[in-house]
């Protein structure tokens, strides 16, 4: 699995912040539906794929948005928080398969940034752009097995 190098431009998007263990992540999956409540709410449209935005891991605890990419930007709530994707140049790879085996996927991009001195914009911990999209619609895709999930690292210049 090699991934490709993508230039990308901000992208505006809604997410709700949280953070949890493996072990807590149905707390995480349940606010999928309240960011698209909020979005139907306000009669948006998603410009994109749902995402999981990681900006740290400590002692196994995840710093994590659920965010849903917008085509304009709009102000946040006391409940979901206005962002963006930062524009810059990202290490792109197809995870395809379940989700729960998604760190394959990080594998293969920790072994590719190793073996081509491409560094990951992290600093003291924190990710500046490190994003798990969910390509697959489970209404069309119901086997998770068949998902495709696209996971996007911001890399440094």
């Amino acid at each position: 699995m090699q991934p490709t190098i993508e230039t990308r431009a901000e992208q505006p998007y809604v997410s709700i912040r949280t953070q949890a263990t493996l072990a807590e992540w149905g707390r995480v999956n349940a606010l999928i539906g309240q960011v698209y409540g909020w979005i139907t709410e306000r009669d948006l449209a998603p410009a994109g794929a749902l995402f999981y935005r990681y900006h740290s891991v400590t002692d196994d605890v995840l710093d994590v948005e659920v965010g849903v990419p917008l085509a304009v930007a709009v102000a946040g709530d006391d409940t979901v928080a206005a962002g963006s994707k930062p524009a810059g140049q990202y290490a792109v790879l197809i995870h395809r398969g379940h989700p729960d085996r998604i760190r394959e996927t990080f594998a293969a991009l920790d072994e590719w940034s190793t073996a081509t001195s491409v560094e990951f914009d992290v600093t003291d911990g924190i990710w500046a752009g490190r994003f798990e999209s969910y390509l697959s619609d489970p209404a069309e895709v119901p086997d998770l097995a068949d998902w495709r999930t696209e996971v996007a690292y911001r890399v440094r210049h």
